[in-house]
């Protein structure tokens, strides 16, 4: 039985993990380009998904003028459809400050069932970023 484990962040080798992580999603399998895909890193809260401890997944959230803003999910190719996705979404709600009363992501329009299973809704029309169709989703408690 596999050990899925999310953590969050708080070493320079684990953020390194979860920058490998995104880079192979993003940059990699998605081609987004790579100078829009390291951003605002110091701001951000880091998490990191494990399995038997192997890096198998990343995902970040970061306080905007808006709210409190969920980025960067990324789950290996391999790994994916191991729940890894929704345990990360899960560990960073988590996370976030009790009185966050604003919580959106842009969302891949793939990804949208994942998200809404956790109360995001959809606003809005849908649109790129990075070269993929996204839609903006707000978390409704």
């Amino acid at each position: 039985m596999d050990s899925l484990q999310v953590d969050k962040i708080n070493t320079q080798n684990d953020l390194e993990k979860a920058f490998a992580v995104r880079k192979a999603v993003f940059v990699e399998e998605q081609h987004c380009p790579p100078e829009l895909e390291w951003e605002h890193e110091d701001e951000a809260v880091h998490f990191l998904a494990t399995i038997n401890g192997e890096p198998c997944g990343a995902a970040r959230w970061r306080k905007t003028d808006k709210g409190y803003k969920l980025e960067r999910f990324a789950v290996l190719k391999p790994h994916r459809g191991k729940r890894i996705g929704q345990a990360l979404l899960a560990a960073v709600l988590s996370d976030l400050p009790a009185n966050a009363d604003y919580i959106y992501l842009h969302a891949q329009l793939d990804a949208v069932r994942l998200y809404s299973r956790f109360g995001f809704m959809p606003e809005g029309d849908h649109f790129d970023e990075a070269g993929i169709r996204h839609v903006k989703m707000v978390k409704h408690t």
